[in-house]
């Protein structure tokens, strides 16, 4: 199997390890050189695939394309490019269009009746201020009051561009499906822990929640799955406020942290799900039989004072980055780090019999590495962590 993966961010990273777990062969392809994907994979081509005539020579003997990233046009052009060369794409681009829109996205919710935030002005404060188009917690904001909404703005809310609505606290959690319309398999639900600036610093399997609970979050996300005729891959993110799941966002693409932690715990690979499902047309109607086993996903930034749990964006800019098995007693870990470095990110993975096992050698980790390079702290700067 030759898999081109489209997009060389953390998308291409997540996509480029369990490529390896699955023994593929991977073609990186970027319009930018030193991406965090680029050492992960096994021949990396910079070109910008908006140019399709680019395209030819490098994807010609590719057996399917996986696209990881969110640039429009280039997204446009390959979907067309593999349509009329006939080469798999691993991509529902009309499921993609409405879930990149949270409008469109909080529309649909409505028409469907699926619990979500009250919007603005009917919520009152605090309020969640996002772009519209904005991945993930990019751009997001608390306005806790009327004076934090007139300093950033001024103007008072623009009525496009920009969704406002109820500031919820409790635990996130996120599932991932993948199917087609009829058929669809939730694989596993997971914790999410952010940062102070709202941005995941951490995932963690199994989630603490009822088997009833678990089945909720389920029948929720087929719900959308079916409405919006998804065939491929979807991420749904709810939070528990007040005893009840409310949607807040989904994604009908490839994402990053949840699959390679999903993978830790139950040996479900999600590329190998879809290259059933888009090169084998197989019916994906429920998940694998699997044990479960605990794990933990978290991003450390180590300066020369410090280990600092931080969100997932400190991995985004720190160049190309490698696959390290069993770093500093770590299953695995996605790393900058090279000999003699005194500041450096990492992403480790660990496992155990239980979360409560993977927790404790988690703690293990960091601790070694605080020995290692003499540093003073492990510093967390979110609400919570996923011991």
């Amino acid at each position: 199997m030759l898999a081109a993966i489209v997009g060389g961010r953390l998308q291409g990273v997540e996509l480029a390890c369990l490529a390896r777990h699955a023994g593929w062969r991977t073609l990186l392809v970027d319009r930018k050189t030193d991406v965090p994907a680029q050492r992960l994979c096994d021949r990396f081509l910079q070109l910008d695939v908006r140019q399709a005539s680019a395209l030819d020579d490098a994807l010609k003997t590719v057996d399917l394309v996986i696209p990881a990233l969110e640039d429009q046009a280039a997204l446009d052009g390959l979907v067309g490019w593999c349509r009329d060369r006939r080469i798999p794409l691993a991509f529902d681009s009309e499921a993609y269009a409405l879930s990149s829109s949270k409008i469109d996205s909080d529309r649909l919710f409505a028409s469907l009746g699926i619990p979500a935030p009250e919007p603005w002005p009917r919520c009152g404060f605090p309020v969640v201020a996002k772009p519209s188009c904005a991945s993930g917690s990019d751009g997001v904001v608390i306005l806790n009051n009327p004076s934090d909404a007139d300093a950033l703005f001024p103007q008072g809310f623009p009525e496009k561009g920009w969704v406002f609505q109820q500031y919820l606290d409790g635990p996130s959690f996120s599932l991932e499906l993948i199917g087609s319309p009829g058929n669809y398999a939730p694989i596993q639900v997971t914790q999410l822990f952010m940062d102070a600036v709202y941005d995941c610093k951490a995932v963690a399997a199994p989630c603490p929640l009822t088997a009833g609970q678990i089945r909720e979050i389920e029948t929720l996300s087929v719900e959308i799955a079916e409405a919006i005729r998804l065939t491929g891959l979807m991420d749904v993110e709810v939070i528990l406020h007040e005893g009840r799941f409310k949607v807040l966002e989904i994604d009908a693409r490839f994402p990053s942290q949840t699959p390679l932690c999903v993978y830790a715990s139950t040996g479900c690979n999600m590329i190998e799900m879809l290259a059933d499902l888009f090169l084998k047309g197989k019916t994906i109607s429920q998940r694998p039989d699997t044990t479960v086993r605990g794990s933990i996903l978290e991003h450390i930034r180590v300066t020369p004072q410090a280990v600092i749990v931080d969100g997932e964006h400190i991995m985004a800019g720190a160049g190309p980055l490698d696959r390290v098995p069993g770093f500093f007693g770590a299953d695995e870990a996605i790393t900058s780090y090279r000999d003699g470095a005194s500041a450096w990110v990492a992403t480790l993975i660990v496992t155990g019999e239980t979360r409560q096992h993977a927790a404790e050698k988690r703690n293990r980790v960091l601790a070694s590495i605080q020995r290692r390079f003499n540093l003073g702290e492990i510093i967390d700067r979110g609400p919570g962590d996923p011991v």
